[in-house]
C-alpha cells in the first residue's frame, strides 16, 4: 500500500519535548553550575558600603560677566550639558582623592600613600534633583564612613575657593569693561544729539503726524484757491471782451475818469474840438480860426496827457477818447479791475499754497529715513544705558560673591559607618552567572545527549523512518495486579488490558486499531503478523489485546505464537505451553488438539516445544498448508512472531499471510535496527499494513493526539491503577 511520510518539523515544541526527556541531566548540570557559583560566593570578603550625599546649585559668578549678551551666550552654552555629570568627574578628579588621601593618610602594605586610582568613588545623581549621591565600598565600614565624609569636605572646601577666584577674575574683568563701556554711552548720546541739532527735530513721531496733517490741510486750500481762480479768469475774459480796453489801461481809465482836474481839462478840450469841427466845415484848414482852435486842442490835449500822468504817477499815453466813459461802461471797466485785483491775488495765493505744498512734501519724504537713523541711535544708546548699568550691578553682585565663604555645593547626609555588608558586583555576576552558565551547559547537554542518542524518541519519527501508515498508537500504561479482583478472562495477564479493564483507556485504542485494519484494507485481511525491530518493544502483548478486541466483535479469531525463539503468549493467557504449532508443524499431534479456547471467539495456538531452527519450520510446505487449513475455520488469523534483528522469522511468514504489522516502541529501538528491519521486509517483499506505536508517552509526543475521541486521553500509571481499583469494585 501507498506509504506517508511527514516532513521533520523543526520547532519550539520538539526543543521542549527534548528537554522533557532530558530534564535529569539538564538538572543536574544546572544544579552543580549553581552550587559552584555558591561555593564562590562564599569564599568573597564582606565589604561595606557608605553613602553621604551634596547638594549642588549652579554657580552664577560667570553668568555676572556678561557684557552685551555675548557672555550670556556664553552661559547659555554652558547650561546645555549636565552640571551634575561635571560635579559628578570633579568628585572623582584626582585632585580631590590625592587630598583625601593625604588628609587620611590612607597607605598600602608597603606604607606608601594608595594610589588615587585604587579609591573606586560611586557618585551618581539623584534623579529629578540636584543631590549628588557619593558612596564608596571598602572591607572596612570605619574607613569607607572616612573617605566618603572626607571627600564632600574637600570638594567643597575645593569648591568655595574656586568661586572665589572666578568671583575675583570676574570683578577684574568687569572693572576693565566699565570704562569702555562708559565711553560707549557717551559717544552714543553726543551722536543722538547732533543728529537732532543737525536734523532740527524735536518729536519725530509728532512731526510726522502734522505734516501729514499740513499737506492734507494744504491739498484743501490749494484746491479751492485753484477753483476760484479760475472762476475769476472766466468773468474777467468775459467782461474784457465787452470793455475792449487793453488790460494794462484799464485800471488808469477807470482811476482818471474819476477825477476833476482830468475832466474839466477833457471837457474843455471836447469844446474845442466841436468849434473845430464846425469851422473846418465852413473854413479851410489855413483860415485863422482853425488855426487857433488846432492850437488850442495841442494845448489841451498836452495838458490832459501831463494831468493823466500826474494823477497816474507814470508816463503814461491815454487817448482822450478812452476817458470818455459812460455810466454803464464804468461800472464795467470799475468790475474788470476789481476781477484783475482778485485774479492777481489768487493767484499769488496759489503759488504761495504750491510752494508750502512741496516744502512739506520734501519734509514728508525724508522723515522715514530720520526716523530710522533715530531708532538705531536710540536702540545703541539703550543698549549702552543697560550695558553699562548692567555692569555696575554685577560689579556689586561680585564684590559680594568674592567676599563670602559659601560655595555652590553643601553636604546634605554625611556618611555614617555601615552595620550591614552589600553585595558586591562580583558576587552578583557570580550568582547570575552560576545560573545562566548552569542553565545554559544543561540545555546544551541535554541536546548533546539527545543528539548522541540514536534511539527513535516520538512516534513521528518512527513514521519518518519507517515510511509506513501509523495505525495504532497504544499510550504506556503500568499494572497492579493487587487492585484487579475481577477481571473479563480468567487466567489472562494484566497487560492484557482488553481482558482485564474492558472499558479503559487502552482498550478505546485497541479498538481504534481494530477500527484502521478495516479502513485501510482493500480487500478482506483474515491472516496477520505481528513482529518488531528488537525484542522489548510489546509486540506479543499487542497481538494479544489486538486478538481479544477482534474477538469481541464476534469474530472468530486464532491467535497462534509464532515465536518459538522465545515464546510468550502462555503467560500472557495463562494456559499450559506443552504441545503447539511446533508439534503441529512437525506433524507429532493434530491441529485441533493443540488449539486452546480462551473465549467463546477467541483461540489461542501456543508455540509448543522450541525447535533447534525454527526458521526451518515456518518457511515449510506444512507452515503454508496449515494456514490455508486454519483460515477455513476462522475470521482473523494473527501470528505473533520474532522481532526482525538477528532472524527472518517474521519476513518469511510475512510472505505467507495477508499483511504484516511492525511495533514500534519509542525510546527502545534505535535507527540502526528500525532501518535494518525495515530493509528485511523490504527485500521480502512483505505486505506490510502500517505501524504501531507502543508504549508511548503521550506528553513526549509533538502532537499530543490520539486516533480516537475520549475525554480520557491523558493516561498515567496513577490513572490506570486508579481505573483497575475503580472497575475491580463495580
Amino acid at each position: 500500500m501507498e506509504k506517508q511520510s511527514y516532513p521533520d518539523e523543526l520547532d519550539l515544541q520538539n526543543y521542549w519535548l527534548v528537554l522533557k526527556r532530558r530534564w535529569p541531566i539538564a538538572l543536574g548540570i544546572f544544579l552543580t553550575s549553581v552550587a559552584l557559583s555558591g561555593f564562590a560566593i562564599s569564599l568573597q570578603k564582606a565589604n561595606y558600603e557608605a553613602e553621604g550625599k551634596i547638594l549642588f546649585q549652579a554657580n552664577r559668578t560667570n553668568s555676572l560677566t556678561g557684557v552685551d549678551g555675548k557672555f550670556r551666550d556664553l552661559e547659555s552654552i554652558r547650561r546645555e550639558a549636565n552640571p551634575l555629570s561635571t560635579q559628578a568627574v570633579i568628585l572623582q578628579s584626582r585632585p580631590i582623592l590625592q587630598a583625601v588621601i593625604e588628609r587620611l593618610n590612607l597607605r598600602d602594605d608597603t606604607g606608601k600613600l594608595v594610589d588615587p586610582k585604587s579609591l573606586i568613588i560611586k557618585v551618581e545623581p539623584v534623579a529629578g534633583t540636584d543631590v549628588l549621591n557619593v558612596s564608596f565600598i571598602s572591607d572596612k565600614p570605619k574607613e569607607a564612613a572616612a573617605i566618603v565624609n572626607q571627600l564632600m569636605r574637600s570638594y567643597v572646601d575645593n569648591n568655595i575657593k574656586n568661586n572665589r577666584s572666578e568671583a575675583l577674575a570676574a570683578r577684574k574683568f568687569i572693572e576693565a569693561q566699565l570704562p569702555r563701556a562708559k565711553g560707549e554711552l557717551d559717544k552714543t548720546t553726543e551722536d543722538l544729539r547732533r543728529f537732532k541739532e543737525r536734523n532740527q527735530i524735536i518729536n519725530l513721531e509728532e512731526e510726522s503726524n502734522e505734516t501729514v496733517k499740513t499737506i492734507g490741510e494744504l491739498d484743501k486750500q490749494l484746491n479751492e484757491a485753484q477753483g476760484q481762480l479760475a472762476e475769476v479768469i472766466s468773468q474777467y475774459q468775459e467782461l474784457r471782451s465787452q470793455v475792449k480796453i487793453p488790460s494794462e489801461t484799464a485800471v488808469d481809465v477807470a482811476s482818471l475818469s474819476l477825477i476833476p482836474g482830468v475832466q474839466e481839462v477833457l471837457s474843455e478840450l471836447q469844446k474845442v474840438q466841436t468849434k473845430l469841427a464846425t469851422e473846418k466845415s465852413r473854413y479851410n484848414s489855413t483860415h485863422p480860426s482853425v488855426i487857433n482852435l488846432e492850437e488850442q486842442e495841442k494845448a489841451l490835449a498836452s495838458l490832459l496827457q501831463q494831468r493823466a500822468s500826474q494823477s497816474v504817477g507814470a508816463n503814461v499815453k491815454i487817448s482822450p477818447n478812452s476817458l470818455q466813459l459812460g455810466g454803464l461802461k464804468e461800472q464795467l471797466v470799475g468790475e474788470s479791475v476789481r476781477l484783475q485785483a482778485q485774479r492777481l491775488g489768487l493767484a499769488n495765493k496759489v503759488q504761495t499754497l504750491t510752494n508750502l505744498h512741496q516744502i512739506y512734501k520734501r519734509r514728508a519724504n525724508v522723515l522715514p529715513n530720520l526716523e530710522k537713523k533715530q531708532g538705531d541711535l536710540e536702540r545703541r544708546l539703550e543698549v549702552a544705558q543697560e550695558s553699562y548699568k548692567n555692569l555696575l550691578t554685577r560689579l556689586q553682585e561680585v564684590r559680594v560673591a568674592e567676599n563670602q565663604n559659601v560655595g555652590s555645593a553643601r553636604i546634605v547626609q554625611e556618611a555614617v559607618v555601615p552595620n550591614q555588608p552589600v553585595s558586591s558586583k562580583l558576587t552578583l555576576y557570580l550568582a547570575a552567572g552560576g545560573i545562566f552558565v548552569g542553565l545554559m551547559l544543561g540545555i546544551a547537554a541535554a541536546f548533546l545527549i539527545d543528539i548522541i542518542d540514536r534511539s527513535i524518541k516520538t512516534t513521528k519519527e518512527a513514521q519518518n523512518i519507517f515510511g509506513y501508515t501509523l495505525l495504532g498508537l497504544i499510550p504506556k500504561f503500568s499494572t497492579n495486579n493487587a487492585a484487579i479482583e475481577q477481571i473479563s478472562i480468567e487466567g489472562a495477564s494484566p497487560r492484557v488490558i482488553v481482558g482485564t479493564l474492558p472499558r479503559s483507556v487502552i482498550h478505546e485504542a485497541y479498538q481504534m486499531l481494530e477500527a484502521n485494519l478495516n479502513f485501510i484494507s482493500h480487500k478482506r485481511v483474515r491472516t496477520l503478523v505481528v513482529t518488531s525491530s528488537v525484542a522489548g518493544e510489546g509486540k506479543s502483548e499487542v497481538s494479544a489485546n489486538l486478538a481479544a478486541v477482534i474477538a469481541q466483535t464476534g469474530k472468530r479469531v486464532l491467535l497462534i505464537d509464532a515465536d518459538m525463539r522465545n515464546p510468550s503468549q502462555h503467560h500472557l493467557w495463562g494456559v499450559m505451553n506443552l504441545t503447539g504449532l511446533s508439534n503441529a508443524i512437525v506433524g507429532q499431534n493434530q491441529i485441533r488438539r493443540c488449539i486452546q479456547s480462551v473465549t467463546r471467539n477467541l483461540s489461542v495456538l501456543t508455540a509448543g516445544v522450541i525447535p533447534p531452527n525454527p526458521l526451518v519450520l515456518i518457511g515449510s510446505e506444512s507452515m503454508n498448508a496449515l494456514i490455508h487449513s486454519l483460515s477455513e475455520s476462522y475470521d482473523y488469523i494473527i501470528f505473533d512472531t520474532s522481532p526482525l534483528a538477528g532472524n527472518a522469522d517474521a519476513a518469511v511468514l510475512g510472505k505467507m499471510v495477508d499483511g504484516v504489522l511492525v511495533v514500534v516502541r519509542p525510546g527502545l529501538v534505535d535507527t540502526a535496527s528500525a532501518l535494518a528491519a525495515k530493509s528485511l521486509l523490504l527485500r521480502s517483499e512483505a505486505n506490510v499494513l502500517g505501524i504501531i506505536a507502543n508504549g508511548v508517552n503521550v506528553k513526549s509526543e509533538p502532537d499530543n493526539y490520539f486516533y480516537y475521541n475520549s475525554n480520557r486521553t491523558e493516561v498515567s500509571s496513577e490513572q490506570l491503577v486508579a481505573q483497575n481499583t475503580t472497575n475491580s469494585r463495580q
